[in-house]
């Protein structure tokens, strides 16, 4: 029969996420939200959106970002204590880190500094020229104190692609992949883009996230739900964004 109501040709918003894990909404102790303006004016487009929980994931990244826990969890406090004043934002907030793989790493790891998503899950990112000599033991290291290693926007990694059987060694190592919206978007620009659809199209992401960090990005979000490729996309995929509450 025909059919008089096509398929949607784009996303009505992320409630079929539900939960964006990966954004840099704290103020002031990265490259995301400047103040503590940016940080609610944020959370309000995330919700805006259709998120109902945000994980957020301040950077820790050796002497640029060298963020301990307890730098996180007061600026996590204070955020959320805005938030009280706030009775228009309904979205849950919570707080984890992304970790570079990078030299000072492996003490972070042993000190046990990490702040974890749900699941024990560590949200990683490396270099975008080249991988970090050491990624397997890393990888070995975090999944032997019960971790599970959970990569931050592998379509950006792009000393990858043409190796791509790379990607598919990474996974069968048991790390997750988190794919940035924005990737998809085009924000990063169109090798990225192709990056990340062939990644998807290869059934190797878990996770979708937006990476937010200012206004602009925002506005990437906002035009990817307009996008009927994005929309064909990812509804062929199954995230396991659910999984973290």
């Amino acid at each position: 029969m025909f059919n008089l109501f096509p398929k949607r040709t784009r996303l009505k918003d992320y409630s079929f996420l539900g939960v964006d894990l990966h954004s840099h909404l704290l103020p002031g102790i990265d490259d995301g939200a400047k103040s503590m303006a940016d940080s609610l004016a944020l959370i309000r487009e995330l919700q805006q959106m259709g998120f109902r929980k945000l994980i957020t994931t301040p950077h820790v990244m050796g002497e640029l970002y060298p963020n301990k826990p307890e730098t996180i969890l007061n600026q996590y406090q204070a955020v959320r204590d805005a938030l009280g004043a706030e009775p228009d934002v309904t979205v849950s907030l919570h707080t984890a880190a992304e970790y570079m793989l990078d030299e000072l790493f492996g003490e972070k790891l042993d000190n046990a500094e990490l702040l974890t998503l749900p699941g024990r899950r560590v949200l990683v990112e490396m270099s975008f020229i080249s991988a970090p000599p050491n990624l397997e033991e890393y990888l070995f290291r975090l999944q032997a104190k019960g971790y599970l290693p959970l990569l931050a926007h592998p379509e950006r990694y792009l000393f990858l692609r043409d190796s791509f059987h790379k990607y598919h060694g990474l996974k069968e190592r048991g790390c997750e992949f988190q794919l940035n919206i924005l990737s998809l978007a085009g924000y990063y620009g169109k090798h990225v883009r192709e990056n990340a659809f062939h990644l998807l199209r290869e059934g190797l992401i878990d996770f979708l996230g937006t990476d937010l960090h200012h206004q602009q990005h925002a506005g990437f979000l906002r035009a990817a739900l307009e996008d009927p490729a994005i929309a064909k996309a990812v509804r062929k995929v199954e995230f396991k964004n659910s999984e973290l509450g």
